[in-house]
């Protein structure tokens, strides 16, 4: 049996129908993409971050969103919902009357889990590397321990800094801001970690 094809939809359709919809979606070159929901562990490293960032921009003129803040990349068409996003300075938005379509986000943080971490590493930080206003982008386990942060040099440039161990500190560098993986990962019940292939 032949599949039937998915019908087209323009970005005007994506978003009057995203609007009213109760399940949030990715649109991308006319095609609708259900997003999954969030652990226990996700949501609880989500609102320690925010809280945690919140108390240092605060006053700064710096705006931190949560995941139900959808951003548009201009240059690729990919409308997408990442788990935090932070703006510093004015935010700008496709409808400035709606103002629910960021485009020029400074920071994204996104926290990994098994269903999203080759997206978030591989094809959608492709797409928000076109974004000219990003200066960092921090990818945050959720079964240990870690949060990585890239952070653009040049136009193409973008450098790795590790934070790895409870005890351990990383600095947002274009906020002046630190994130403590104690606080980060406060009250979430992590696996216990596997003993490395290399022991004996």
């Amino acid at each position: 049996m032949t599949a039937q094809p998915r019908p087209y939809l323009t970005e005007t359709e994506y978003l009057e129908r995203e609007r009213v919809s109760t399940i949030k979606h990715e649109y991308y070159a006319g095609e609708l993409f259900a997003m999954s929901g969030a652990s226990e562990a996700h949501n609880l490293i989500a609102s320690s971050v925010n809280a945690s960032i919140y108390a240092q921009i605060r006053g700064r003129g710096c705006r931190i969103y949560p995941s139900d803040m959808r951003i548009k990349i201009v240059k690729t068409g990919l409308y997408t919902y990442p788990d935090i996003t932070i703006v510093c300075g004015t935010p700008e938005f496709t409808d400035m009357t709606k103002r629910d379509t960021l485009l020029n986000p400074t920071i994204i943080l996104e926290i990994l889990s098994p269903s999203t971490e080759r997206y978030d590493r591989g094809v959608k930080f492709q797409n928000y590397r076109t974004i000219e206003t990003l200066k960092e982008y921090i990818l945050i386990a959720q079964n240990k321990h870690h949060i990585e942060r890239y952070t653009r040099y040049e136009e193409n440039t973008w450098i790795l800094t590790d934070a790895v161990g409870i005890d351990s500190i990383i600095t947002l560098e274009s906020i002046q801001c630190a994130l403590a993986l104690a606080d980060v990962y406060e009250l979430v019940d992590l696996p216990p970690e596997s003993p490395s292939e290399d022991r004996t």
